[in-house]
């Protein structure tokens, strides 16, 4: 059913993050790869607090084959066992050559679900976003029905659930944004059907009793893709930048993948929201230009700065994992570098510009 783990060490394991030496930039994917899956000395410290194997659902995804190969470097003694269709079989090679098992399972299917292993750690990053308004019902399966399968049968694990800052309201500008505490308020069905995972993981975690954590993330940035990304490929190309949407908070995906993972630490009983992005609320306006000046161009605008934004307060998550290793510096600095260089994308745009809620 899975591929058993190989022999060969994974070559990043000689690294540890610590922040203070950066690379000055990423030559290849396979060089921002390395990178991102570098363990901090704080990640290795708590997984191995934590007994067990783990294993991740939906790993074929954005952020699946780095968060699995973190996991894998930070607690080489663990099994980490990825979970997706791979309807891309070469991430499944590419995961079985870094020493994780991969298992190919259709989430969607209840009788795929119940042959799962049992293991005492599950990451749920299975989802559906990307074109959602115009496959609205498979959105809903995705978001909610499979969250309240996987959390009814894996009753005995922990589990830890990516979920969005988008179930929140629009916060005014100049506040920190959205804390924990912080009525939902989804706007739109993507934002309202992953407030349904929520609910399906807290209601499944409250009534078999075990633990769970719910990670709210935006934005992770990766060099193909991100609200980075985004603007500095319109910087480059001479599009403009719809400022209307005038403020986000970003986050290395390295340091989300690593909250992610520390979560398993710190889990609760039913299952809480946690939120996972910078500690900063960001002016579009003032990365857009940051990213021209790099680039040697102007930015050119559009709209108007409206005075609510998608933000999030870091607070809590700042107080059990410190903050984000890579500075705002260093992902503009590699951003413009990657897209002056032509280096790969991956063709999804965050839509970080929408406030209608309609993906």
């Amino acid at each position: 059913m899975g591929n058993a783990p190989s022999d060969k060490q994974d070559t990043d394991r000689s690294g540890v993050l610590d922040g203070a030496h950066l690379p000055e930039r990423f030559a290849s994917v396979e060089a921002l790869e390395d990178f991102l899956v570098q363990p901090s000395q704080a990640l290795i410290d708590d997984l191995a607090q934590v007994d067990g194997d783990i294993m991740i659902l939906g790993v074929a995804g954005k952020m699946g084959p780095t968060l699995a190969r973190l996991a894998r470097n930070a607690a080489p003694g663990k099994r980490v066992i990825g979970v997706a269709r791979f309807t891309d079989p070469s991430v499944r090679e590419r995961l079985a050559q870094w020493g994780i098992e991969t298992i190919a399972a259709d989430l969607l299917e209840r009788a795929n679900i119940d042959a799962l292993p049992r293991v005492p750690n599950v990451i749920f990053a299975a989802g559906h976003k990307f074109g959602a308004k115009d496959n609205q019902p498979l959105t809903w399966a995705m978001n909610t029905h499979v969250p309240a399968l996987v959390a009814d049968t894996l009753r005995e694990a922990r589990i830890v659930s990516f979920s969005t800052g988008n179930v929140y309201p629009l916060s005014r500008v100049g506040t920190p944004g959205a804390d924990e505490n912080t009525l939902a308020e989804p706007i739109g069905e993507y934002a309202q059907s992953c407030l349904g995972r929520e609910r399906m993981f807290s209601y499944f975690s409250s009534r078999h009793g075990n633990a769970g954590r719910i990670v709210r993330l935006n934005y992770a940035i990766d060099m193909r893709y991100g609200v980075l990304h985004d603007i500095a490929a319109k910087v480059h190309r001479g599009e403009t930048i719809d400022v209307t949407m005038g403020h986000v908070n970003v986050i290395w995906q390295g340091d989300a993948n690593a909250q992610v993972l520390r979560c398993l630490r710190h889990c609760t009983t039913p299952a809480t929201p946690i939120n996972c992005t910078g500690p900063e609320p960001l002016s579009v306006r003032w990365l857009a230009n940051a990213l021209a000046s790099r680039l040697g161009t102007q930015a050119q605008f559009s709209g108007q700065e409206a005075p609510t934004a998608l933000l999030s307060n870091t607070t809590l998550a700042a107080g059990k994992f410190g903050y984000p290793l890579v500075p705002l510096s260093a992902m503009l600095d590699w951003t413009a570098d990657w897209i002056r260089h032509g280096q790969p994308t991956l063709g999804k745009p965050t839509k970080f510009e929408v406030r209608d809620g309609s993906f």
